[in-house]
């Protein structure tokens, strides 16, 4: 019975990649989380930029002063071209290979993003933050494994599709109200949370809109679906720019590529009915893998060591303008910064100037 079980096991898993449009889904997918790690490193930049410039900290939501102020940050701009290019090459893939394979991937950008954040702060990875980066990047690949196993991709009903947008609506009202009367308490994780449940949300409508297009099935309801897509991807990037204001690039990507899969593949499991002829064990190991991937996104946040460092006011060399004497690591995560910094030794974008300006920068109070 057990070898049987491994074999159908097995068998399913070769399945998976028997498709050889996903073949192409896979690479695009990869290639839009390299493009992700650098674009959220870049507006991150940004963002601290346009704090320290306006002096008006944007923990409890950037105002819209600052928001036109990225407009004018090279670093920002940089960093929103590539997360277009990340936006593109995943609609590529969602087009080659299902959701519950192209979403998962983006945890490659998670590592990518912890490797150029410890470059650039000069905080690099300790052992509680590596273990929580693992027990994220492990329980979202279990989550997709048995979604991959078990789910399968049926046609989208208009039924389905309403009940999709009015629980995003409800989504977006209750996020909103909650930011709105309690945002001098917030603090990143909120933002994080928010953000990847409503991307969630927003990868899902892609797909729709997508298949609709292929089939030629464009009419009002496609039409409402692409509008809710477009809006729930502001509102996802203004809670994203605000994570950045309020905590390290890295610990906002390890939210994304946790919550925002684990979000679209509830969606396909409850609302779209994508597992029904899956066993009561499969649920089990969703349940399981899915708080295993969370826990790893709230210790991260615990124990971040940019997080610990700023929250207790202790002094660090920044950077790589340090004078190289930085007191050394505690793992042996200096080896991956080292061979980040020899690909990626300085940030090839001036952000000293404002784009379309010459001379200091103005305050945007």
């Amino acid at each position: 019975m057990v070898l049987t079980a491994i074999g159908d096991l097995t068998d399913d898993l070769v399945g998976v990649f028997r498709d050889p449009k996903i073949l192409i889904g896979i690479p695009l997918a990869l290639l839009g989380a390299v493009f992700m790690s650098f674009g959220a490193q870049y507006q991150h930049r940004g963002v601290q930029k346009v704090e320290a410039d306006s002096r008006v900290s944007g923990g409890e939501g950037l105002t819209g002063g600052q928001l036109l102020h990225l407009l004018r940050r090279p670093s920002w701009v940089a960093g929103t071209i590539m997360l277009g290019l990340a936006i593109v090459c995943q609609l590529g893939a969602l087009s080659y290979a299902p959701l519950i394979l192209v979403q998962p991937l983006g945890a490659v950008s998670l590592v990518i993003t912890t490797l150029l954040n410890a470059r650039i702060s000069g905080h690099r990875p300790t052992r509680g933050s590596i273990t929580a980066i693992i027990l994220c990047v492990g329980g979202i690949l279990v989550f997709v494994t048995i979604a991959a196993l078990y789910a399968t991709e049926r046609p989208v009903t208009d039924h389905q599709l309403i009940t999709i947008l009015l629980i995003l609506a409800a989504v977006i009202i209750v996020l909103t109200t909650l930011w709105l009367w309690l945002r001098n308490r917030m603090k990143a994780l909120f933002y994080i949370v928010a953000a990847g449940i409503i991307y969630g949300f927003v990868a899902t409508l892609a797909k729709v809109v997508i298949s609709r297009l292929q089939t030629g099935d464009f009419e009002w309801l496609t039409l409402l679906c692409l509008f809710a897509l477009i809006a729930g991807t502001a509102v996802g990037a203004y809670f994203v720019q605000t994570a950045y204001a309020s905590g390290p690039p890295d610990l906002v990507i390890a939210g994304l590529t946790v919550i925002d899969p684990i979000v679209a593949i509830v969606i396909g499991l409850a609302v779209l009915g994508e597992a029904q002829s899956a066993p009561g064990g499969a649920y089990v190991g969703f349940l399981i893998a899915g708080a295993i991937a969370i826990l790893g996104v709230y210790l991260l946040a615990r124990h971040h060591p940019q997080v610990v460092s700023e929250s207790q006011e202790i002094p660090i060399q920044r950077g790589s303008s340090g004078t190289g004497q930085e007191p050394p690591p505690t793992t042996g995560s200096i080896r991956l910064t080292e061979a980040v910094s020899r690909v990626w030794p300085n940030p090839p974008v001036d952000d000293d100037h404002e784009l379309g300006f010459h001379g200091d920068d103005k305050d945007v109070r």
